[in-house]
């Protein structure tokens, strides 16, 4: 069953998948098709007096797309065993293939968002933009810039106010 809970009751179940295997960011086009993605960066924190998930997501990515046209994401956290899916999610194109019907995903209505949650998850966040940033490269050093992007594909930090966040129990 998924009920509401506070943030703090997550929180550590993310970080610790957040820094392992990764978690799925999901979004909705306006066409109603659903696409998730592997993210391993990302923060949980307070800005603007709102409690936020920043997600970063290049430009080039489908998902890119999608919450630039809704402006809304969802933030969910694999259970056990969930790596392969993750994994998948991370390597292949939501332009290019159904993710959610390829490993088996179920997209479940979200409740303050119409991006979906994914129902084989453990933990959810529903999160509206209210901001987004886009990195540039003159700030960053030359160490990350030769690290993380040689293709200069640099991210789109999006500040998603966390509507909700959901647990199953």
């Amino acid at each position: 069953m998924k009920v509401e809970c506070d943030i703090k009751d997550v929180f550590e179940v993310t970080y610790s998948k957040l820094w392992r295997e990764g978690l799925l960011l999901a979004s909705v086009g306006l066409d109603g098709k659903y696409n998730a993605m592997a993210i391993g960066w990302g923060l949980i924190g307070r800005v603007w007096r709102d409690p936020i998930f920043m997600v970063a997501v290049r430009p080039t990515r489908y998902t890119h797309k999608l919450i630039e046209e809704i402006n809304e994401f969802t933030v969910n956290v694999p259970g056990d065993c969930m790596e392969e899916i993750v994994n998948y999610c991370g390597t292949v194109s939501g332009r290019d293939y159904d993710k959610f019907k390829e490993v088996g995903l179920t997209a479940e209505k979200g409740k303050r968002v119409k991006s979906p949650i994914i129902s084989e998850c453990i933990a959810y966040y529903e999160c509206k933009v209210i901001g987004k940033s886009k990195v540039i490269p003159d700030l960053l050093s030359s160490e990350v810039k030769r690290r993380y992007y040689l293709s200069e594909n640099y991210h789109t930090l999006y500040f998603g106010r966390i509507l909700s966040t959901i647990i199953e129990k």
